[in-house]
């Protein structure tokens, strides 16, 4: 696949209060054409940082910026969009659209509100508007200029349950038209939504690629199995196991967190076997994309 966006060796920095340099130290961003790329991090981790210095709001200290798109094609989103308060719905979109040169008819305008179900309040000024009616109007201005690039920076932040829902699927399909750089520190809405990762972490790229691999090389892999038979006993001899690290055991069902994927697939059977258990149901537990930033950064902070 093709790169949309590269960096190289990207440093800018600023001085925390305890005098230990914050922002963004070194990063090698890659994405390429046509994916939904999720880059989080805690809070302060230099998130929104390195999403002003890839869409030119910064400037770096060190380190480049290629873009293969026209500059014209990129959208931002910010994570607190602010319009001006008398400006009506359909005068935020069709401003937007009219500077980067896109159709900014009132049809045009009409089907950028329906998109992100605003269609009905067009005419509606926007100082009235609920946070989440901004961040959706926000999205339906960048939508307007047809953008190659969409860069947000926590769209659902600060969104209840129903508003983050809404805007995330607005970036699911946005993601099969175009290619996607959302940043957030709500790891469960990144892995709903992201093909590809990236792990900020105090100003540096942990890591960065496919979402299943992250979570093959830094979760342990976890099973439940559903016996009809001596559960303690088999609690007991998957303990002796050296490929366990942890069990709980009630009810009729184990669950196991191991440190061989290989070895629990075809230990776990066996050992259940032995102490004269039958197996109902064994299958893995989904691993997400909290603990795998958890072991890969060695924390939340």
């Amino acid at each position: 696949m093709t790169t949309v966006l590269r960096t190289s060796g990207l440093v800018r920095r600023y001085e925390a209060a305890a005098g230990d340099p914050t922002g963004v130290l070194g990063v090698d961003l890659e994405v390429p054409r046509g994916v939904v790329y999720g880059l989080v991090g805690p809070n302060g981790a230099g998130k929104t940082t390195l999403l002003s210095l890839v869409t030119g709001l910064r400037r770096p200290d060190e380190g480049t910026v290629e873009l293969a798109v026209d500059r014209r094609r990129v959208a931002v989103v910010t994570d607190v969009p602010e319009f001006e308060p008398w400006l009506t719905a359909a005068e935020v979109v069709a401003l937007a659209a009219h500077l980067v040169g896109a159709d900014d008819s009132p049809s045009a305008v009409a089907a950028a509100l329906d998109e992100v179900g605003l269609g009905e309040d067009g005419r509606r000024r926007v100082g009235g508007f609920s946070r989440g009616m901004s961040q959706r109007l926000a999205l339906a201005a960048a939508f307007a200029g047809d953008p190659e690039l969409l860069v947000l920076d926590e769209p659902s932040s600060a969104l209840d349950p129903a508003g983050r829902a809404a805007v995330l699927d607005l970036v699911l399909a946005w993601g099969r038209r175009a290619t996607v750089v959302l940043s957030s520190h709500v790891l469960s809405d990144v892995q709903r939504v992201a093909d590809l990762v990236g792990v900020i972490h105090r100003g540096t790229l942990r890591y960065q690629g496919p979402l299943p691999e992250l979570l093959a090389r830094h979760v342990r892999p976890r099973w439940t199995l559903r016996l009809r038979g001596p559960v303690d006993a088999v609690a007991t001899a998957l303990r002796a196991e050296p490929w366990v690290e942890h069990v709980e055991a009630g009810d009729g069902v184990v669950h196991v967190r191991g440190t061989d994927l290989a070895a629990g697939e075809t230990g776990l059977v066996r050992v259940a076997a032995t102490a004269g258990a039958r197996v109902v149901s064994l299958g893995p537990e989904e691993a997400d994309l909290e603990s795998a930033f958890l072991a890969l950064t060695g924390g939340p902070g």
